[in-house]
Order: C-alpha cells, then structure tokens, then sequence
C-alpha cells in the first residue's frame, strides 16, 4: 500500500458528486465503489436506469433483478460489458458466501453472470445489473476528493436496490448527520433561483 493515503478503504463507500462537479457523466450521480487500491478504483453508478429490460440481455437474470428491472448505466466504461451487483440479506460468513458471488463489503458483492442464476437465487435479496462502469486510474480518484468533487459516505444495502433511482442523490444526502444532509435541497439549476 505504499503511496496510499488514508482513504486508501474505500471499497463499499459511497460516492456522491457535488454539486460543483461539471462532468455531465457523474451529474447528481451516486457510485457504489467496488474496488479501491493502489492500482486504481472501479464503481457503478447507482442512479442511471436505462430504458433496456435485463431480459433483453440476460434473459436468466430477468426474475431475479429488482424493480425497475432494467439495465442500468454504471458509468461511461466498456458499455458493452455487463456487473451484476447483489444484496445477500444477512450478511454472510466467507465460507457460507454462496458460489456465483463474491463479497465487495457488508452484504453487498458482486455477482458471477456467467454462473447459472438458479445457485444464487435463493439466497439474493436484491440484484442490479449494470452496462459499464465507472473507472479511475492509480490517484486519479484521490485528486478527484481532493478537488472537491465528491462526497465519500457510508453505504447502505437499500442503496444497491433503490426502487427510486432518480431520488437517490438526494435521499443519501439527507440521511447524512451533518452539513451535508443540506446539499439535498441544492437545487436543480441554481440559476433559476
């Protein structure tokens, strides 16, 4: 870990984009980091659905994704791959961690697309499966917070499965305990104001 500083764990943290943050790829977006290393960081981002039905492009995964069941962007990397991101209610033991899934943190792990559905699901709480991803080089990312354009928080197992995509910017900002549960009612277009 050399070189790290000490946000060197965020793998299953939130990040939420600021208000100031003008890629329009990540506006108002909330990403689910699954990995974050010396070697760089991948998420999805939680908050794009797209207009694509998961049956369209994983007809064996259509049962098991939750509401809505489409495909999400999660984010402007290798479109044309697919993640599946899943919830195992209660949490697992490593040992008991069902086959065709892989712990990212908590309860939250990704999912093994290519393993047949039936061995996971019965043990899946929720599953979202996401077209892309979100990627940062070797201290890209850390310049990125630095610069101030995201918001590092705490994730939640209902954040993987929003049943609401298009408010979870807001709703994980508002249950923030401190100044950043103000930044919810930042609006839109702040030139209308």
């Amino acid at each position: 870990m050399s070189g790290m500083t000490e946000v060197s764990s965020l793998t299953g943290r939130l990040l939420v984009a600021t208000p100031a943050l003008a890629d329009p790829n990540f506006d108002r977006a909330v990403v689910l980091l699954l990995d974050h290393d010396e070697e760089g960081s991948l998420g999805v981002v939680l908050n794009r659905p797209t207009p694509v039905d998961v049956g369209d492009i994983l007809e064996g995964w259509a049962a098991l994704a939750g509401e809505p069941g489409v495909v999400f962007q999660g984010g402007p990397v290798s479109l044309d791959s697919a993640l599946g991101v899943a919830v195992i209610p209660g949490g697992t033991s490593g040992d008991r961690a069902p086959l065709g899934w892989r712990r990212v943190h908590g309860s939250i792990g990704l999912v093994d697309l290519e393993a047949p559905p039936e061995l996971l699901a019965s043990a899946l709480g929720s599953l979202r499966i996401f077209a892309g991803y979100a990627g940062w080089g070797p201290g890209q990312l850390e310049d990125e917070l630095v610069e101030g354009a995201w918001y590092v928080v705490e994730s939640e197992p209902g954040d993987v499965s929003s049943p609401a995509p298009e408010r979870l910017w807001r709703e994980v900002l508002r249950r923030q305990r401190n100044e950043l549960a103000m930044v919810a009612t930042y609006p839109d277009d702040p030139s209308l104001n």
